[in-house]
């Protein structure tokens, strides 16, 4: 029994330190530090306007308007929606809000809901792109992310959309093509990745040449 005790002492105590340790200092001290090394990326990476807060960087939003740069198809349409008179939560296409954050529908290549929302998502760019070929439409603006709210697109993406943007938002594709420079970011050391577009970024630029924002 003396022995069972002196067991269970030391394995509640080892319990408590490590604990303490890992639960609370540790983190505590990452936080810390993060907060004065990175004191943006400590922050949510928060991209402020006018004194607002009004997007995080790293998480993407959905636009819908033609004077602004569309995303990538998401499942969860970025988590954004809204509420109406009842308390019902839709999606701004008018689905009801799934009551998710994030994520991403899963689907195998052969399931035929793949190719139907593909065939969707291509006919409605389409429709608001009319120069367009279908062979021309770069891959990443059919396909979603694992996360549903990744806020890149790939240059060629980005590219595509500027004629569309152009004529919707009055401004000229010299001054869309400035603002999409100012927002691409290149391989990560010159070597990993692809170079990608903020779409976030430029619809703020936009929003801001426009004078909506």
């Amino acid at each position: 029994m003396k022995e069972f005790l002196h067991g269970t002492r030391q394995a509640v105590l080892v319990t408590v330190v490590l604990m303490l340790i890992c639960g609370l200092l540790f983190p505590c001290l990452l936080t810390g530090l993060s907060s004065v090394i990175f004191p943006h990326q400590a922050g949510g990476s928060l991209i402020t306007v006018n004194g607002m807060a009004v997007g995080a960087e790293h998480v993407g939003q959905e636009f819908t308007q033609d004077c602004y740069m569309w995303s990538r198809p998401s499942a969860y349409h970025y988590n954004v929606y809204t509420e109406s008179e009842d308390g019902r939560k839709y999606y701004n296409d008018g689905t009801e809000f799934g009551g998710l954050a994030s994520g991403s529908n899963n689907y195998a290549p052969s399931n035929p809901a793949l190719v139907e929302r593909v065939e969707a998502d291509m006919e409605a760019f389409l429709e608001k792109n009319p120069e367009i070929k279908r062979e021309d439409i770069p891959t990443d603006l059919l396909t979603a992310s694992g996360s549903g709210l990744d806020p890149h697109i790939s240059p060629a993406s980005a590219q595509i959309q500027l004629p569309r943007i152009a004529q919707a938002s009055g401004l000229s594709e010299e001054s869309l093509q400035e603002i999409v420079k100012r927002n691409t970011a290149g391989k990560l050391l010159g070597v990993f990745g692809e170079e990608t577009v903020n779409v976030l970024k430029v619809n703020i630029e936009i929003a801001q040449a426009m004078g909506t924002l």
